[in-house]
């Protein structure tokens, strides 16, 4: 039976689509869903503080990077005496999560047996189908891999078929809010499913930075601000960056109501299963006519920003 170690979220929620959940025996520190993963022991940790501000993160990250210093720690003792058969991670980014060479200098530190390592890259949809191929096939259940894919391409289909016609708004999906960044990788073929214009970031290609004046200069008619790593609380807790700019409260998005903070950290940054419903809430929010409308259910995966403000 294969005893496998998860270290990214994503990957562990694709374990579980396949069924395979009775067959994780260690996560990430940031895996946590589902909810049974989290009494698995974990097996990496943050060098870096994660509740500083985001510009705090930002440079403690650049920092690390200077200095070739991974911002993650791998407990080989644990991955030790968990005797894993497969260790599941990425190449994608090492920002986002432990990356191939952590778990590789991990092992180069005298572990024990010969663990298949299973290394993802969800740049885009197509690759995030094809990690679930990649993830199947090293467990021995290839066919149970396309069927669960055939079922989620299934499911967005539907959703996007769904998808009103009329007039596409345009919008600013931002991943990170100082220094700013936009979303890219599958998050621009989401909102171009879910009847939007995407405004910045590629298909297929790295989240890029961008700067004040190329948002002003766009004015979107929608923004979504889903930063990586964060819930909404969280998010909220960083507004500031955005509000105090020159010029936020002539933005077109913002006189309309048309902000909208979205959990980054659960779904429009979690490359696995839950790509089915982050389609779902872009579809949403898209369709929200801002103040005028009913706005979402309360908890939710997304939020009006200016029904935060008044409800604080």
């Amino acid at each position: 039976m294969a005893r496998i170690v998860s270290l990214i979220a994503s990957a562990t929620e694709i374990v579980a689509a396949l069924g395979q959940l009775d067959s994780l025996v260690g996560r990430s520190h940031e895996c946590d869903y589902p909810e049974a993963v989290l009494r698995l022991p974990a097996c990496t940790r943050p060098r870096i503080p994660v509740n500083g501000s985001s510009a705090e993160i930002d440079r403690l990250v650049k920092e690390a990077a200077r200095t070739s210093v991974s911002i993650y720690e791998v407990f080989d003792d644990v991955l030790e005496r968990l005797e894993p058969t497969h260790i599941v991670t990425q190449i994608q980014c090492e920002v986002c999560a432990v990356s191939l060479r952590d778990v590789e200098q991990a092992i180069a530190r005298g572990m024990k047996g010969n663990p298949r390592i299973v290394s993802l890259q969800p740049d885009s949809l197509a690759q995030i189908w094809q990690d679930f191929r990649r993830v199947a096939g090293a467990l021995g259940i290839a066919a149970r891999g396309e069927e669960v894919v055939a079922s989620l391409q299934a499911r967005m289909r539907e959703l996007a078929a769904s998808v009103p016609a009329g007039r596409a708004p345009r919008v600013a999906c931002i991943e990170w809010m100082d220094p700013l960044m936009a979303a890219g990788n599958w998050t621009p073929e989401l909102i171009e499913m879910a009847g939007g214009v995407n405004l910045f970031g590629e298909p297929g290609r790295h989240s890029p930075w961008m700067t004040w004046d190329e948002l002003r200069a766009a004015d979107p008619d929608v923004i979504v601000i889903a930063p990586c790593g964060f819930d909404i609380p969280r998010a909220e807790q960083e507004m500031a960056c955005m509000t105090c700019r020159p010029g936020w409260s002539d933005l077109r998005a913002v006189r309309a109501g048309r902000v909208y903070l979205a959990d980054g950290n659960r779904y429009f940054n979690r490359p696995g299963p839950r790509v089915v419903e982050t389609l779902e809430i872009a579809i949403e929010i898209l369709k929200d006519q801002g103040p005028s409308g009913p706005g979402p259910l309360i908890p939710g995966p997304w939020r009006r920003y200016d029904e935060l403000v008044t409800w604080r």
